[in-house]
């Protein structure tokens, strides 16, 4: 599996590639994770995080500064390619295909970066204070168009909250919010910033620019007060004001106006809205700030509830994960299967075109599919040899177990078919109600696919797992007798076009690796990697950390609070 990394460009340890995983600190401090002995480095100099929205490079406060090409930066989000400069030492940012699509697809624009804290004229108020002036009634002298103006932006506004309302996904909120500020405000760039649940600081969700690629530059002392004092600000002509010196973030980007607002839910600040215009002299009035200030409010409640409902997503994801170790602990002999057979079920749901919510279903059936394990007597999971027939029966009733688990909760409901029917056959011979041909749901079917072909390529006690090309062809036999033939030929083409490779479980054996710990899948080891690094379990998802006893590397499971 890719993952982003830095590449070093100058000095002894050029073209050295640097993993970067969760977290990067950079400095002097022989406990950074990336240690440059250069004078003009401070012993903390930057830190790299890879955070929801991207990977973004912050400095600490350093005495000489982090400089992305030329530009010396405070917070900058990468993208790939990006030259990173500190002191004499120059790294190149770089990231997988996919993860750079992600980002890109969370934020349209090339990026954000914190520019010089010179803010302009400013106009300054609380956002209270403005969402109640452009409330409240027109005076008795106001004319008739004036009402009408009032009038309009009154249903804008109104019609702008019904949209947003509608909306719980996050990433499609963040687009219609800034769509909706965008179809009011003459705004040529707008971004959004959600403080960070620990750090408490501002962090890029979303960016949208008129001009396509460009790369926007905001002052971090205007964010800062409207994120800790709630307040709405507007700066006027910030071009014309000679305070600003040549280089300055608002000259060098042509700004000429910008406004931020708090999104406040209650008390609560949950981060910022941000505009701003390019060369167009006095783009922005007062009534600009009091639109957007309006705006600012059905848009932190929409994002408040996204929030919650993204935290119960969750909760309940993390609660099904937790009931697959269950079924994993107590199954020890097969340890792994669950993990492997979701991954493989999700690879077969893609291949036969399955829409993303089918695909998220697939993942969560194929993690609870031998839930009902939890019921089978330790003796007949534990045991090493063939079950006898008595046995076997009692381990036959797992399926309608599992389904009686999941039946009666709402959420999970969904889930059933993957537990009650992955062990029926296409020729009807299978249980427990010998279903057969295409009256056995899709979910059963694709599962029985992915269970057997996990059960021939992995290791168990009494013998070790065959080539999966050997798996393949008993799957190619088994087509209209023990599968359906569109579930076995989407499988069969994952594992020809390489997508399964990774999921089995002794594919990266004879690489540099180390058994998962947790699943059994053996990892490979990245190039560079040190004792104490950290990195995850392609099929799992666990945290590994590398450790070496006796001239021999092994991995240690890394608690989920560490």
């Amino acid at each position: 599996m890719a993952e982003e990394h830095l590449i070093i460009l100058s000095g002894s340890r050029e073209g050295q590639k640097i993993p970067i995983r969760g977290q990067l600190t950079i400095g002097r401090n022989p406990d950074s994770g990336l240690q440059v002995e250069d004078l003009q480095v401070s012993r903390q100099h930057a830190v790299i995080d890879q955070t929801p929205s991207g990977t973004v490079v912050r400095d600490l406060g350093s005495g000489n500064g982090t400089y992305i090409g030329d530009q010396r930066v405070l917070k900058y989000r990468l993208s790939n390619g990006d030259i990173i400069r500190i002191g004499q030492i120059s790294l190149r940012f770089e990231c997988p295909e996919s993860e750079a699509a992600k980002s890109s697809a969370a934020a349209p624009g090339s990026g954000v970066r914190f520019g010089q804290d010179l803010e302009g004229t400013l106009e300054v108020s609380s956002a209270d204070n403005v969402r109640q002036t452009f409330f409240q009634a027109p005076d008795r002298a106001a004319t008739v168009q004036q009402l009408r103006d009032a009038q309009k932006r009154l249903a804008a506004v109104y019609k702008a909250n019904q949209i947003i309302s509608s909306e719980r996904d996050l990433k499609k909120l963040f687009e219609l919010v800034m769509d909706q500020i965008f179809s009011l405000i003459p705004a040529h760039n707008g971004v959004i910033l959600l403080k960070d649940e620990k750090s408490e600081e501002p962090v890029l969700e979303y960016v949208k620019s008129r001009s396509g690629s460009v790369e926007v530059v905001i002052s971090s002392t205007i964010v800062n007060r409207a994120a800790e004092n709630g307040e709405a600000i507007i700066t006027l002509d910030a071009a014309d004001d000679r305070r600003f010196e040549a280089g300055m973030s608002i000259i060098a980007q042509n700004i000429s106006s910008a406004m931020c607002t708090p999104l406040t839910h209650l008390d609560e600040i949950l981060g910022v809205l941000y505009v701003d215009t390019r060369g167009t002299r006095r783009a922005f009035v007062q009534g600009d700030l009091e639109l957007l200030v309006a705006l600012s409010g059905p848009a932190a409640i929409a994002i408040k509830n996204a929030q919650y409902v993204n935290m119960l997503e969750r909760a309940y994801h993390d609660t099904l994960i937790a009931t697959a170790n269950a079924i994993e602990l107590r199954d020890h002999y097969t340890v792994g299967h669950t993990w492997r057979v979701t991954n493989f079920a999700v690879e077969i749901a893609k291949q036969l075109g399955w829409d993303e919510e089918r695909i998220a279903q697939a993942e969560m059936g194929g993690v609870l599919h031998d839930v009902g394990k939890i019921g089978v007597p330790d003796a007949i999971l534990g045991k090493v040899g063939k079950l006898t027939d008595e046995e076997y029966e009692k381990m036959k009733v797992h399926p309608e177990r599992g389904a009686r688990m999941l039946e009666d909760i709402a959420l999970l409901k969904p889930l059933v078919p993957y537990c009650l029917y992955h062990h029926e056959r296409y020729d009807g011979r299978g249980y427990p109600y010998g279903l057969k041909g295409e009256s056995i749901p899709i979910e059963g079917r694709v599962i029985a696919v992915a269970d057997t072909f996990d059960a021939i390529t992995s290791n168990r006690p009494y013998r070790r797992g065959l080539d999966p090309k050997v798996a393949i062809e008993e799957i190619e036999r088994g087509i209209g007798t023990q599968f359906d033939a569109d579930c076995a030929n989407a499988l069969i083409q994952c594992y020809r076009d390489g997508k399964v490779d990774q999921i089995l479980q002794d594919y990266m054996r004879g690489e540099k690796s180390i058994a998962c710990p947790f699943c059994s899948t053996f990892i490979k080891v990245p190039d560079g990697a040190k004792v104490a690094d950290i990195f995850e379990c392609q099929v799992c998802h666990r945290r590994t950390r590398l450790q070496e006893r006796n001239e021999a590397y092994y991995g240690e499971l890394v608690a989920e609070t560490e």
